[in-house]
């Protein structure tokens, strides 16, 4: 029983808690629960249920909740749907303390304390979601948020696709599978969280941006208190899924840029804050570039650790060009240091062109051409080429006996005595830098590069369209940007890849094409362009993206999934209906099969019936889905067994394979 019909019910025991109208007296019970009334106090803790949620053990005595018992039934109005406290009463806080009573920065929007179903199917969807009260409502967000039964499962491989018998595991029981998970991704998170929590190293979503323009269309009038509910319900469930060096990379646009900052301060607390990448995502050309007076290329990537001081992020090179401060060249690298001789390297790229010296050298090149001539130079000779850096900091504390020294003797190189750094090397008191110390591997080449920074430039968002074979009309990021993420954030082989808004599968594509294990979530229908049909082209060698850049010649497998959908079923059949006719046909199947609210009433509802079909066809709409129970859209595992959801058997199999559940 919900606790509200519990908490109904024993206090309609005392008659003087009831109204003629048989409605509760719900100032006389407040009033009593101020004044700690004996008779009030005995009757909630005669039952179990009331007990436990009304009263606080201490030490073995029991103390009276009263704010939380007064709260339960100033808000509750015992209405089918659960609002947030806040639609009630003024004034925002968070964990029980006003604004004004913390010493610190908070995000505080209607309906935060709430969970947001979101049950968007298509990107064209407008929806009027549902908000649970965590604390009204918990009966609700606990079936909610159950583990579901999963169906249609199968197995893709390069031989093709065949249904799903069994998940590989390791020796530790642990499922080792690529997944992919079609359905809510709330509710999805929620019913991997026993199997994968703790096992992440890498979450990045690309949510909606909540542009006005974007699939996010939920609830216009509190869209942007929506949006970001929507978000922290995920991230909180997201977080418990990392493992204790776990990151989460968050990209969003400027328009929810600063908000998610501090939401993601809140979760994952600001200690945890590792870096915000800015990226460029498109050149100021055409329409959009003109009319704009600030023409915006900005995309925002927010990451965060799970945990305080965890070594989380691996260290990343570019590729450069060559660049001209190395300009000096080593003529005797085969003395002793303190006899090395140098010039310049166009004074010997200008006498290896025939040249008496460098004027004459430049009247007869370019400067591009002289660039390009001291470039190959220095590939040859990048163990001799080098230039010169000051020194400071750390590194010039413990050496500036011997820079100071340097700066006497000009022209001569130094080493620091018992000098602990390789190749540290002094002269005019400063360090010199080869330029074969700017050489790493980056896929497999070795080439100069420059260190990683928080600001990414590099990476095309055009001519990405059909990356992977499949187009998605709005969003897609290239696969270059989920490289550098996973290589920044994980290792070969050993870590899992999450991505629960996986579109048409960027995120799953490029983590399969690397070697990692991921798990990749979508709700959204994309039809010819989702996430399955680009991963079976990613099997079949497909070879657009990054697959030249690390010679990717296909194979490997991933498993699909469905949350197995009831009242969910019906909500999609009303918002596809093209008519009257048709959502009557769905009225007639949903009195059979679905599971409505508990308090409508069947009866009037047939006696109404044609006031309904006098309604626009969008009210005749949004009235069917308030009908049904939203605890019922998807099927609960405590529901397996259960003859009214008509399970298969080949369901049963699959959801016990994957909870490692034993056969009744």
């Amino acid at each position: 029983m919900k606790l509200y019909k519990k908490l109904e019910e024993v206090l309609k025991k005392e008659q003087n808690h009831v109204t003629d109208e048989g409605e509760l007296k719900k100032w006389v019970i407040i009033s009593k629960a101020q004044n700690y009334d004996p008779g009030l106090i005995a009757a909630l803790l005669a039952d179990g249920e009331l007990k436990e949620k009304f009263f606080i053990s201490v030490e073995g005595a029991l103390i009276f909740n009263q704010s939380l018992f007064v709260q339960f039934l100033e808000q509750k109005n015992y209405l089918n749907d659960s609002y947030t406290e806040y639609s009630n009463k003024v004034g925002l806080n968070i964990d029980g303390k006003f604004l004004n009573q913390r010493n610190e920065i908070s995000l505080v929007w209607p309906y935060k304390d709430c969970i947001l179903e979101g049950g968007q199917s298509k990107e064209e969807d407008t929806r009027e979601e549902v908000f649970f009260n965590q604390v009204l409502a918990q009966d609700e967000i606990n079936q909610l948020l159950e583990q579901k039964v999963l169906t249609n499962g199968k197995r893709y491989t390069s031989k093709g696709e065949k249904a799903l018998d069994q998940f590989n595991r390791n020796n530790k029981g642990d499922i080792t599978d690529n997944l992919v998970i079609k359905g809510n991704n709330l509710l999805a998170l929620h019913s991997i969280k026993k199997e994968f929590g703790g096992r992440v190293k890498l979450i990045y979503i690309d949510p909606p941006f909540n542009t006005g323009k974007d699939e996010f269309k939920y609830n216009d009038s509190f869209n942007h208190s929506t949006w970001l509910t929507f978000m922290k319900n995920r991230l909180e469930v997201a977080k418990t899924l990392l493992n204790k060096d776990g990151v989460i990379v968050v990209h969003v646009g400027n328009e929810e840029a600063a908000y998610v900052q501090v939401l993601l301060d809140e979760i994952f607390k600001r200690e945890n804050f590792l870096n915000h990448i800015t990226m460029t995502t498109n050149a100021p050309s055409g329409f959009k570039a003109t009319s704009a007076k600030i023409f915006s290329t900005a995309n925002h990537l927010y990451i965060y650790s799970r945990e305080t001081g965890a070594d989380c992020l691996n260290k990343l090179y570019l590729e450069k060009d060559f660049d001209k401060n190395y300009k000096y060249y080593l003529l005797n690298p085969d003395e002793k240091f303190s006899k090395w001789k140098f010039t310049t390297s166009i004074e010997v790229v200008a006498e290896n062109e025939g040249f008496s010296n460098v004027s004459l050298f430049k009247k007869e090149f370019s400067a591009a051409a002289i660039f390009e001539k001291l470039k190959i130079f220095s590939e040859l000779n990048k163990e001799r080429v080098f230039r010169t850096a000051a020194i400071g900091g750390g590194a010039l504390k413990k050496r500036k006996s011997t820079v100071d020294k340097s700066n006497k003797q000009k022209g001569i190189v130094l080493q620091h005595p018992d000098e602990d750094v390789e190749g540290f090397y002094i002269l005019n008191g400063e360090q010199i830098v080869f330029w074969s110390n700017t050489y790493k591997d980056v896929d497999g080449k070795m080439v100069p590069t420059t260190a990683l920074t928080d600001v990414w430039t590099d990476i095309g968002f055009t001519g990405i369209a059909n990356e992977g074979n499949v187009t998605l009309k709005n969003g897609k990021k290239p696969e270059k940007l989920l490289k550098r993420i996973i290589e920044l954030t994980t290792n070969k082989n050993d870590d899992i890849v999450l991505d629960y808004h996986s579109g048409s599968g960027t995120t799953a594509a490029v983590a399969h094409k690397m070697g990692r294990q991921y798990i990749c979530i979508e709700q959204l229908d994309y039809g010819t362009n989702d996430d399955v049909v680009r991963l079976k082209n990613v099997i079949d060698g497909e070879k657009t993206g990054i697959s030249s850049l690390i010679n990717w010649e296909g194979g490997g497998e991933f498993v699909y999934l469905e949350l197995k959908k009831y009242n969910q079923s019906f909500i999609e059949q009303i918002e596809n209906a093209k008519n009257t006719k048709a959502l009557i046909s769905i009225w007639e199947e949903m009195k059979k099969k679905s599971f409505l609210n508990y308090n409508v009433d069947l009866k009037k509802q047939e006696a109404y019936i044609d006031e309904l079909k006098a309604l626009p066809l969008p009210h005749q709409k949004h009235h069917l889905i308030v009908l049904l129970d939203k605890n019922q859209l998807y099927v609960n595992l405590s529901s397996l067994n259960d003859k009214d959801f008509q399970i298969s058997e080949s369901e049963k199999t699959t959801t016990r394979a994957f909870y490692q559940l034993k056969s009744n």
